[in-house]
């Protein structure tokens, strides 16, 4: 997979991609990163990619031209297969579907807004779609870009060498995760759960399962509410057959 990353500070991209699972996954060779410096793509000597808004108010927005550019030369020469994402807040809400999703992707290109906004003929016209990663403002869309970077680089086959552990994760099926132990199996007289003692795999995986659906009840509900699981509900099998998930 090739992630292409469209910035004015490419800068802030070089150290953070040689850590973790990106790292992991460029290493071995199931993910290639690059970043693209906007400025590279202006129109004049100075580097200029922002102008003020047409209709007058606050702020600086950044022009269409060096960004339409700076994507076709990411998209080059396999332009049928490469998907552009607009970090915007104007998005759809970034979530784990949205992470699998994007991970089946051949190339994605990431474009990252900055000072009041970017020209809406970015959105209208180049973009595939556009992606919020939560109701909050931020100063840039690089931050938000790292957020899907890392998201869907763990999702890459092979890029965790233990594969089935991400598929256990919080939100892979809809619901948090499950509260994991390690030792010591008594920490200042707070124990680990017996059952994870028992060395019996199928408890284990009930318990599990349970302790998930308990968790997301109580902290995330809205989780459940798609499926219209009422609270009195500890059927994880019914919100697995209801997402089609197995």
């Amino acid at each position: 997979m090739l992630i292409d990353v469209v910035t004015i500070f490419p800068q802030l991209f070089s150290q953070l991609f040689d850590f973790g699972i990106i790292r992991q996954a460029r290493k071995r060779g199931v993910l290639q990163t690059r970043v693209t410096d906007l400025r590279q793509f202006s129109t004049d000597k100075r580097g200029t990619v922002d102008d003020r808004p047409y209709g007058g108010g606050d702020g600086m927005v950044l022009k269409p031209e060096p960004v339409f550019k700076a994507v076709e030369s990411c998209s080059q020469p396999s332009k049928s297969s490469t998907h552009v994402v607009l970090m915007s807040p104007q998005g759809s809400q970034f979530d784990q579907d949205k992470a699998k999703e994007l991970s089946l992707k051949a190339h994605l290109v990431l474009i990252c807004g900055r000072y009041e906004g970017i020209d809406q003929r970015v959105a209208d016209h180049l973009a595939d779609e556009e992606i919020s990663v939560g109701d909050f403002v931020l100063s840039g869309g690089e931050f938000a870009a790292l957020i899907i970077v890392d998201s869907v680089s763990r999702l890459i086959p092979g890029a965790v060498s233990q594969g089935g552990s991400v598929l256990e994760e919080s939100f892979m099926e809809g619901l948090l995760d499950y509260p994991h132990y390690t030792r010591p199996e008594d920490f200042q007289g707070w124990r680990v759960p017996s059952v994870l003692l028992s060395g019996d795999h199928r408890r284990i995986q009930s318990w599990r399962e349970q302790e998930a659906l308990r968790n997301t009840k109580q902290r995330r509900p809205d989780l459940l509410e798609k499926d219209e699981v009422t609270d009195n509900s500890d059927n994880v099998e019914e919100i697995r057959d209801r997402r089609g998930v197995r």
